[in-house]
């Protein structure tokens, strides 16, 4: 079958969120081939490049959701009394909030208001060409201004200034900026309307993709989620500001204002955007139990929900976790990126208590940090380490006598990641925030024990096969890892009964399965949209066959694969100094199409 796969800051870009995923997902179903659409971050992540991509991957489209020229488009009287109808009605649903007490009928009511105002706005992008230049016009301000001055309006939005509006609307255009693309044509070969399945590795703008195509074709949608978007949003606004979807470290977009009216409308407009994907969507895949409770508290149907566990490369560490335990047993390792969020100063606390129960014990950060505020936090860290053990970084044999060391992964003595986690004989997760721990895993694969903080999914990742602390509880994170220190039996007992849970449940063979499971089975209760038409324009019954929708060369067409049109338009052009190559199988004799065939881009993973 043919996967619109639907990717927002992520592969094929080589700096992108879930690339590795997506990737061995891809080169994992060969059977089936993939069409990407892509859109990025910042132009940072585009100078980047992609990653080789495999055969099957016959083509891919980009979009940058980091900037949007003006589309140029001069609506008439009616195109701007559509849009005005539409966009008001839109942001008069993220006004009125939903009350603590409302029924089941009035959020489904306001449900449909709010999805029928997002299908009207892009119905009026297809007709008219775009409307980049109607969600940043004086039109779109002055009707959230209204919206907020109604009479059902929330008080807090009432208390909305110039400002605030401003920024609200600036939002609003960024994540509506789908809308205005063009890739959802229902007919011949030319776009999201043609494939079988949409797979949205994320929910936020890649699920927009989804609902659109759903809405203008009818293909039915899957919507993966590692780490549930309305959630960031939500810990991105806490921390000080609501950054913008898309926006990172680089980018062009600055953090929303952090007042209150802004962090409520944009609130309520990343929720109601995540209740519809859920809502419209053939199958929801949470990748722990974690995202699930977040999707269901959103509105998604328990019915739907799927629990994937992200699939790991488990070969790199196979010779450290099959290997006999040679790690000095009393050197305890944190391996991961050091920013705020990993509460590197309650470990440091922690290991005061730690050293003092057992002196000989050595505490190594493995990590680097990434920008600014990364760079800073690893310095403070440092610092501390420093003023925590001042007696064994004195005098002239300072380098290498304090017990905490900070190195990076790549040298001589630790050049892999496998080697890190071989370096000691306790691994430990200190964060106060975390979604699905990688870091855990990767430590579980190689065969350790761990000492971990409950936050995120992790009591669900470790299953009973290492202990778990309260967050920012140096005391009780001491306690655990003294523990461990002082009996190797148990080490070795959890260590092994770790690595046996990580080869059952978070493998890459297994996270294959469990997708190529789901596409079969949506695909088999979604109908037949493509219509086969006789000599007088009739349509003709039963000339779509069931095995249409499967790959193979098929009886009626002498052994050989479905004919193929030429495309509608052409696949981004290969770069300079690569092949293009691969086929993908037939979609079927009834839908005949050509497959452009995307060159393997050279590229870090």
């Amino acid at each position: 079958m043919r996967i619109g796969l639907l990717t927002e800051g992520g592969y094929p870009y080589v700096s992108g969120d879930a690339g590795l995923w997506c990737d061995r997902l891809v080169r994992g179903l060969g059977q089936h081939e993939f069409d990407v659409y892509a859109l990025s971050r910042s132009e940072r992540q585009e100078a980047a490049g992609q990653v080789a991509l495999p055969s099957q991957v016959t083509r891919v489209r980009t979009a940058p959701l980091w900037t949007a020229e003006d589309d140029g488009v001069a609506h008439g009287r009616r195109a701007r009394r559509r849009f005005t109808e539409h966009y008001g009605a839109l942001v008069s649903v993220l006004c009125e909030g939903v009350p603590a007490d409302a029924g089941a009928g009035r959020s489904a009511l306001q449900a449909d208001r709010f999805g029928n105002a997002l299908y009207g706005l892009a119905e009026l992008a297809r007709d008219e060409g775009g409307l980049v230049g109607a969600l940043r016009s004086e039109h779109a301000v002055r009707a959230l201004e209204r919206a907020c001055r109604a009479p059902g309006a929330l008080g807090t939005v009432r208390e909305a200034r110039v400002p605030d509006l401003l920024a609200v609307a600036a939002h609003l255009e960024e994540a509506l900026r789908p809308l205005s693309l063009d890739w959802y044509e229902d007919d011949g070969d030319d776009g999201l309307g043609s494939v079988d399945l949409c797979h949205a590795a994320s929910g936020g703008a890649a699920a927009l993709l989804g609902l659109l195509a759903r809405h203008f074709s009818g293909v039915p949608l899957l919507v993966t989620e590692y780490g549930v978007r309305l959630r960031t949003h939500y810990l991105g606004a806490g921390a000080g500001g609501a950054t913008a979807p898309g926006a990172e470290s680089g980018s062009a977009t600055a953090p929303v204002p952090h007042a209150p009216a802004v962090r409520s409308l944009l609130a309520a407009f990343h929720g109601r955007l995540a209740a519809e994907a859920y809502r419209q969507a053939a199958c929801v895949t949470p990748g722990n139990a974690h995202a699930r409770r977040w999707q269901e508290r959103c509105g998604a149907d328990r019915a739907k929900l799927r629990t994937v566990p992200p699939g790991m490369d488990a070969s790199r560490f196979a010779e450290v976790g099959e290997a006999p335990d040679a790690a000095d047993p009393r050197t305890l390792v944190w391996v991961g990126r050091v920013e705020p969020a990993k509460d590197l100063v309650s470990l440091l606390h922690a290991f005061t208590e730690i050293h003092r129960e057992e002196p000989g014990t050595r505490l190594r950060v493995f990590g680097g940090a990434t920008g600014a505020e990364g760079e800073a936090y690893l310095g403070h860290c440092r610092m501390l380490a420093a003023q925590l053990f001042p007696d064994e970084a004195a005098g002239p044999h300072a380098v290498g006598d304090n017990p905490v060391s900070f190195e990076e992964i790549g040298g001589p003595e630790v050049p892999g990641l496998a080697e890190a986690y071989a370096a000691g004989s306790v691994v430990i997760l200190s964060s106060v925030v975390e979604g699905f721990p990688v870091g855990l895993v990767e430590a579980m694969f190689c065969g350790r024990a761990t000492v971990s903080t409950d936050v995120g999914a992790v009591v669900e990742v470790i299953g009973g096969t290492g202990l778990v602390v309260p967050p920012r509880n140096p005391r009780a994170l001491a306690e655990a890892c003294v523990a461990l220190l002082r009996d190797p039996g148990r080490r070795a007992r959890l260590g092994a009964a770790a690595r046996a849970r990580a080869l059952e449940l978070f493998t890459v063979e297994q996270n294959i399965t469990a997708f190529h499971g789901i596409y079969l089975e949506i695909v088999s209760r979604s109908p037949v949209r493509r219509v086969a038409l006789d000599a007088a324009g009739e349509p003709r019954p039963f000339a779509v066959p069931a095995e249409a929708w499967l790959p193979g060369r098929w009886p009626g067409l002498g052994g050989r694969a479905a004919p193929r049109k030429p495309p509608g338009w052409a696949a981004e052009p290969p770069p300079p100094g690569t092949a293009a190559g691969g086929s993908a199988p037939p979609h079927g004799p009834s839908a005949p199409r050509t497959t452009t065939p995307v060159a393997a881009t050279e590229g870090a993973r």
